[in-house]
């Protein structure tokens, strides 16, 4: 959001219940100046009886900010859909996911009795802090009826959303990552494409396909404060057999060889004159959009993102879509398959709520195909089924590109994934990695490299800073 605001406001409107002017019907995508009545088919009579008690009723929502703006629209859609066949008021808010104090102003909100009743946040980077602070209700039985229904949900999830056996967390939609490389670029270099690389093999490749003549830059990744450095630097730890923390999620691990060893190939492609060519212009200094932004403009070679980069250049016809090379991730010395696990937005009733019924109605609405689906047209492979018999409901889900086969597949592979020292991933949800990925450790850690530290010193001092997150979270080491 420009200027960096947390909330931005929208209402909703259900079969006339109360009265929203033209300019907040307006940034819901809705320009007709009234709320339109939803075709009651689209929701589950189940829920429509469900809800019958509560017409007339209101609750507040919060969505984590999706890249595509139509994307945020499509979901105004749905949300409308719902409210005007169950006469409802919905009122939903926009939050910006890497302000960076996100989890704080939410807990404040909880604690001082004026949170929303619903929320969807990434699982892996959210769900396991608020569960500490004692933010979350158990929403158990939401999850059960809806495995009932729709089979079981994304992999990843049972590990993230799920405390002590039970859920506290309702997953939502699927999200792609995964790695993209300019095919065009590779031909012309006689280099055929692959569906696995080393970290090496890459960093290889992207300086051979560079050419900053050209406006070429092979490597389109930063390691400043950002969402994407954060997930880059990690996965490349894990992949060589480091870890923030042990694999219950409660002992932190970091400083060990396998980190130095990773944060040291981090920082020579960085500082080695010998990559120069093949780093972006101010890629020191990039935000989370940046590399999107380069991406699509054609500039890069490769970058690592969610498929909200991917869905965009599909979305507007960018040619750049039709030379995208996709790919899950690299593999690294502990490593002999991909790491990479996707992630899910989920569904969070918090401590307090006014109308949790509605919410979890709401919830169990917008996970079916017909809520979702218009969301995943705009922002495709980046919001996908996070339910088995979802991905089959539509033709879309199966065979809208030809990359969702390949999320398909990782959203429901077997977990967890094993290194050859003994780590395992997705490891146990646990708020102090959560914690220390927010406070970018990470990032600051490598911004200090390249700054000329030395990788094990760095990693040393790292290390003692996510001893205090951990502490602050409640897991004293």
């Amino acid at each position: 959001m420009e200027g960096n605001p947390l909330w931005s406001r929208r209402g909703f409107l259900g079969m006339g219940a109360g009265v929203l002017g033209a300019a907040g019907l307006a940034a819901c995508g809705d320009g007709s100046g009234s709320s339109p009545k939803a075709p009651a088919a689209e929701v589950p009579q189940a829920l429509l009886d469900a809800a019958a008690s509560l017409k007339g009723s209101s609750m507040g929502m919060l969505s984590q900010k999706l890249y595509s703006t139509a994307a945020n629209e499509a979901l105004d859609a749905s949300i409308r859909k719902f409210a005007g066949a169950t006469g409802t008021t919905i009122e939903n808010s926009l939050v910006q996911a890497d302000s960076g104090d996100v989890v704080a102003k939410i807990h404040a909100e909880v604690e001082g009795g004026v949170a929303r009743d619903l929320a969807f946040m990434t699982d892996s980077r959210f769900v396991a802090q608020f569960h500490a602070l004692g933010d979350l209700e158990d929403v158990t039985d939401v999850v059960t009826a809806l495995t009932a229904v729709y089979g079981e949900p994304c992999a990843e999830a049972k590990n993230f959303c799920v405390f002590d056996g039970k859920w506290f967390a309702i997953p939502y939609h699927f999200i792609g990552i995964g790695s993209f490389l300019r095919k065009d670029w590779m031909q012309e270099k006689g280099i055929a494409p692959k569906d696995v690389y080393t970290w090496e093999e890459l960093r290889d490749l992207c300086l051979a396909i560079s050419d900053p003549a050209k406006r070429r830059f092979g490597w389109g990744m930063t390691v400043n404060r950002s969402g994407d450095g954060n997930g880059m630097i990690e996965a490349l730890i894990n992949s060589y057999g480091g870890a923030i923390a042990s694999n219950d999620g409660r002992k932190v691990t970091f400083d060990t060889p396998e980190t130095v060893q990773a944060v040291t190939f981090l920082g020579d492609l960085y500082t080695n004159p010998k990559y120069k060519p093949m780093l972006p212009p101010g890629v020191d200094s990039w935000t989370d959009t940046s590399n999107n932004e380069n991406w699509l403009a054609g500039v890069l070679g490769y970058t690592r993102n969610s498929f909200s980069v991917y869905a965009d250049s599909k979305t507007k016809k960018n040619p750049v879509y039709g030379n995208t090379h996709v790919f899950s991730d690299c593999i690294g010395p502990a490593t002999d398959k991909s790491l990479l696990l996707g992630q899910s937005q989920g569904f969070t009733v918090f401590k307090g709520a006014k109308n949790a019924a509605l919410a979890k109605l709401l919830a169990q609405y917008l996970i079916t195909a017909p809520a979702l689906v218009g969301v995943a047209k705009e922002a495709p492979g980046l919001a996908m089924p996070a339910w088995a018999k979802v991905w089959d409901a539509d033709p879309f889900f199966s065979g809208g590109d030809p990359a969702f086969s390949m999320l398909r597949t990782m959203s429901q592979q077997p977990l967890p994934l094993p290194t050859k020292n003994g780590l395992s991933f997705p490891q146990k949800a646990s708020a102090g990695q959560q914690a220390v990925v927010a406070a970018y450790v990470l990032t600051d850690m490598m911004q200090q490299v390249v700054q000329g530290t030395a990788p094990a010193q760095a990693v040393t001092a790292a290390h003692a800073k996510m001893v205090q997150i951990f502490a602050q979270q409640g897991l004293p080491q």
